[in-house]
């Protein structure tokens, strides 16, 4: 899979650190940024990871800031996208089997890079259950996305 991977200053050291580990599962990375400890803006790094997933540039996103919390809602304002934060191996798990999440947000002020491995690499192997209820569920929330973007137009 290629994965988009974007971090704001309080979040990029973890980044850096996961890096070798996806591509050590044999995934391809598409780094956004940012690289440095000086502040920055989450939404400026949330927003191509986001695209690249809605566009199909990447098959999945992963972002991380000091808790993850920006980072999400940041990502989850892009139609499309299904950002969930998480911080242990079961809400991996879940997030993956039960909302088709696409894009997957962590902090690096609330979980260590061992946690965070085993975080990714769960979500990037559990696929989604594709049962009745959770794609009528995933379906339902599309749809909520879908009518706030047509009454957006109209407006």
């Amino acid at each position: 899979m290629k994965i988009a991977i974007g971090a704001d200053h309080a979040g990029y050291r973890l980044k850096d650190e996961l890096v070798p580990f996806i591509e050590s599962l044999g995934h391809e990375i598409e780094d956004v940024g940012c690289d440095c400890s000086q502040s920055v803006d989450y939404p400026d790094y949330a927003l191509p990871v986001a695209e690249l997933v809605a566009q199909g540039k990447a098959d999945r996103g992963i972002l991380i800031c000091g808790t993850g919390i920006g980072m999400s809602i940041a990502a989850n304002k892009v139609r499309g996208i299904r950002c969930a934060l998480v911080h242990d191996m079961f809400s991996a798990k879940a997030t993956r089997e039960h909302n088709d999440t696409n894009v997957l947000a962590m902090g690096e002020r609330v979980i260590g890079p061992g946690v965070a491995q085993e975080i990714i690499r769960i979500w990037l192997e559990t696929p989604f259950t594709n049962g009745e209820r959770h794609v009528g569920r995933v379906g339902k929330v599309m749809n909520i996305e879908a009518q706030y973007a047509e009454s957006a137009k109209s407006e």
